[in-house]
């Protein structure tokens, strides 16, 4: 919501709010209670209410939450009430997975580009994309105006490629490289780092 700082922690959330209410659309079901939906997610139906009343009010007393407007609330809410296109540096495996990935276009995401360095890669196809070198990375994705990227390289190639993808005029990249990133203030970064992810479930086991 404009002029509102929403903490972060809820903006996280409502991805899994909306997985679940679209899982509940596509059974069929048209409206959900924050007690039923809590339950799916294992958030608790007060949370769900808070969460949600930061950015108004879509639920009536009595009557529940109804689903389709819900979803269609939260997708304008997290902006993917349109499809952004995407950028993958890194054509390794990790890259070659995230390019041939089928969900990201019914979240709001396209794979438009796939750029490596390794000159043997280049050229070659992965689905309907050709990967092209990192060479020309920075004049690619400013002509395509692609403001999301993804970043799957080696962690010593990584806050490089993080500045010239900056440069570029990303503001949002989701970095599996195992580094921490420097980048200006108004560009966002997200890690996703597996190794991580084990190690604070093993701490559990």
């Amino acid at each position: 919501m404009p002029g509102k700082e929403i903490p972060d922690i809820i903006v996280g959330r409502l991805p899994v709010y909306l997985r679940a209410l679209r899982h509940m659309r596509e059974n069929g079901q048209q409206t959900t209670s924050s007690q039923e939906l809590g339950e799916s997610v294992g958030i608790s139906a007060a949370q769900i209410r808070k969460d949600l009343s930061q950015f108004g009010e879509f639920g009536k007393q009595g009557t529940g939450y109804h689903i389709p407007y819900l979803i269609d609330k939260l997708c304008e809410i997290l902006k993917v009430d349109r499809v952004w296109d995407v950028a993958v540096v890194g054509a390794g495996d990790m890259g070659h997975a995230l390019t041939r990935y089928q969900g990201f276009i019914n979240r709001g995401f396209r794979i438009t580009m796939v750029f490596d360095k390794k000159q043997e890669l280049v050229g070659k196809k992965i689905g309907d994309l050709t990967i092209q070198s990192v060479d020309r990375m920075i004049e690619v994705i400013k002509t395509g105006k692609v403001s999301i990227a993804m970043l799957t390289v080696p962690a010593t190639a990584a806050q490089k490629i993080a500045d010239q993808l900056v440069e570029a005029g990303v503001k949002a990249i989701l970095n599996y490289a195992p580094i921490s990133l420097n980048v200006p203030e108004g560009v966002i970064v997200q890690y996703i780092d597996p190794s991580t992810h084990l190690q604070r479930m093993t701490y559990y086991l």
